[in-house]
C-alpha cells in the first residue's frame, strides 16, 4: 500500500451525475463504494467535495449576487453535498464524521486540525466542509489547506476527466495528455489544474496532487494500487 493517509477532493458538479442540478443518487452510492473499497484496505481518508451542483459563488457574483453572500452561498452548497455523502458512506457501513468550517452544531462538529486526525486515527472518513469559511477562496484552496493540515500523503483530485493535459481536452481534440508534470510547468504553462491558490499551496509545502478521472467505478482503487491511469503534480 503507497498511501497511509489521503486527502480526496471530490467535483460538485460530478455529483450531477446526467442530471442538470443537484445530486445523482447513482453516482453519489457509486461514490461511496469507491471510498468503502479503499476504507477497507485501511487507508486514512479526509474528503472535501466542492458545491457547484447547487450554487458557485463566482457564478453568482456574475449574476448580481454580492460576492461574499455568493461565496457563503457557495459554502453551504458544500455542507448539503457533504451531508449527502455521509449519509450514503454511512449506508455501506462507513462510519463518517462531518466537520465544518462555520459553526453550525448539530450538523457537524467545528473543524480542528485534531479534532480532524482523531476521526481519521479511529477508521472515520472525514469530511470537510464549507471549504475554508472565508470568501474568495475555493474549495481547490481548502482541500489543499486541509490536506496540508492533517499531514496527507498525497491529494487525489478526482474529476470527470483522466489527468493534466497540454489544453483543454473537452475543447482541443489535439491536447495530449501528461504522466507527470511539475509545480512549475503547471504555473509557466498556466493549466488549470486547480486554481492558483491552491496550486502554490501545494508547491510551498511539497504536497503531491494525483489528477484522476472518479466518475469511471473502479479508478480510486486502482490509483491506491499504483497504476497509472492519471497525472501526478509534484516539485
Amino acid at each position: 500500500m503507497q498511501f497511509h493517509r489521503i486527502l480526496l477532493k471530490l467535483s460538485g458538479e460530478s455529483l450531477m451525475g446526467e442530471q442538470r442540478y443537484g445530486i445523482d443518487e447513482k453516482r453519489l452510492a457509486e461514490y461511496a463504494q469507491q471510498i468503502k473499497e479503499i476504507h477497507d484496505f485501511g487507508v486514512q481518508i479526509g474528503i472535501v467535495i466542492g458545491g457547484g451542483n447547487i450554487f458557485r459563488g463566482l457564478t453568482g457574483a456574475g449574476k448580481g449576487f454580492d460576492r461574499v453572500k455568493g461565496d457563503q452561498m457557495g459554502m453551504l452548497a458544500t455542507v448539503i453535498n457533504s451531508l449527502a455523502l455521509s449519509s450514503a458512506l454511512t449506508a455501506v457501513g462507513v462510519p463518517t464524521r462531518v466537520l465544518t468550517a462555520i459553526r453550525m452544531e448539530p450538523i457537524g462538529e467545528f473543524y480542528t486540525k485534531w479534532k480532524a486526525i482523531d476521526a481519521l486515527e479511529r477508521g472515520e472518513v472525514a469530511i470537510f466542509s464549507a471549504g475554508t469559511g472565508n470568501p474568495y477562496f475555493t474549495t481547490d484552496t481548502g482541500s489543499s489547506l486541509r490536506a496540508i493540515e492533517i499531514e496527507a500523503d498525497v491529494m487525489f483530485k478526482g474529476t470527470r476527466v483522466d489527468g493534466v493535459y497540454t489544453a483543454d481536452p473537452e475543447k482541443d481534440p489535439t491536447a495530449t495528455k501528461f504522466t507527470d508534470i511539475s509545480y512549475k510547468e503547471v504555473l509557466s504553462r498556466g493549466l488549470k489544474v486547480m486554481d492558483l491558490s491552491a496550486i502554490c499551496m501545494c508547491q510551498d509545502n511539497n504536497l503531491p496532487i494525483y489528477v484522476f478521472n472518479m466518475d469511471v467505478v473502479g479508478n480510486l482503487r486502482k490509483v491506491i494500487d499504483g497504476e497509472p491511469i492519471g497525472t501526478l503534480v509534484h516539485n
